[in-house]
């Protein structure tokens, strides 16, 4: 097996970098931003993906997962006209959000909790997030 940054513990880490032989692992900072960068432009693929690994039926489970879930609580949001239930279900998508790193899910449930219940364009907006989400 290949070895990877997944395989190596954070104790073999710090011997290698800590020994007595003087010699420091080089750290390739170039890669290491653009794996960043990649993480930072699209969380929600690179997540369900790192997750998935490379099992396709598992990609496209997590997704549909996700997509319910996310319907289910809006649709929850929707029919809510009191504040707690508006909260429950605005705090449910944050968490679905951060959950799956969506950070625009995450801004878009924010603007509900500080919404009045049953604002029409906070839930225009989440069912608009909803739908440009592909199922596969």
């Amino acid at each position: 097996m290949e070895p990877t940054a997944i395989s190596f513990s954070r104790r073999d880490i710090w011997a290698g970098y800590h020994s007595d032989s003087g010699k420091k692992p080089f750290i390739n900072l170039d890669a290491c931003m653009e794996l960043w960068m990649a993480v930072l432009s699209n969380g929600f693929d690179a997540t369900i993906s790192a997750a998935a690994g490379e099992d396709a039926a598992l990609l496209a489970e997590l997704r549909a997962v996700f997509i319910e879930s996310l319907e289910r609580q809006v649709d929850l949001l929707s029919r809510a006209r009191c504040d707690g239930n508006w909260a429950v279900a605005a705090q449910r998508l944050k968490s679905l959000g951060a959950s799956f790193n969506a950070p625009t899910l995450v801004a878009l449930a924010d603007l509900a909790l500080d919404s009045a219940p049953g604002d029409p364009t906070v839930i225009r907006k989440l069912s608009q997030f909803a739908g440009e989400i592909p199922a596969s």
